[in-house]
């Protein structure tokens, strides 16, 4: 089976510390920020092996670019697959109630 090399963008990583922060600080959950994370994480790291395993996100531009993405707790993980060089670019998550179209 082919492995891929995981990368989470600046963004995203950006992202995730923003999920931390608003839970743990504003929210007082530091304990199920750092579990809702972490499980996050691991879903991503997932990734390494069978990425096509997730929906196309259906609206364009993203659909012919080929964005995938998948639900963790109430968060989406949206990425891109490059069989050219064998590696997944993780490029945002986010909470799934908001406007993922405005934030793409």
């Amino acid at each position: 089976m082919k492995e891929y090399k995981v990368i989470i963008t600046p963004e995203a990583e950006r992202d995730l510390q923003d999920i931390f922060r608003y839970i743990a600080l504003e929210l007082l959950e530091p304990r199920i920020a750092m579990n809702l994370c972490d499980s996050i994480e691991r879903e991503i790291l997932k990734l390494s092996s069978m990425p096509d395993r997730h929906a196309l996100y259906k609206k364009e531009p993203w659909f012919s670019r080929g964005l995938r993405f998948f639900p963790v707790s109430n968060y989406l993980v949206f990425y891109i697959v490059r069989d050219s060089d064998s590696t997944v670019h993780v490029l945002r998550i986010m909470y799934s109630g908001r406007n993922v179209q405005k934030q793409l």
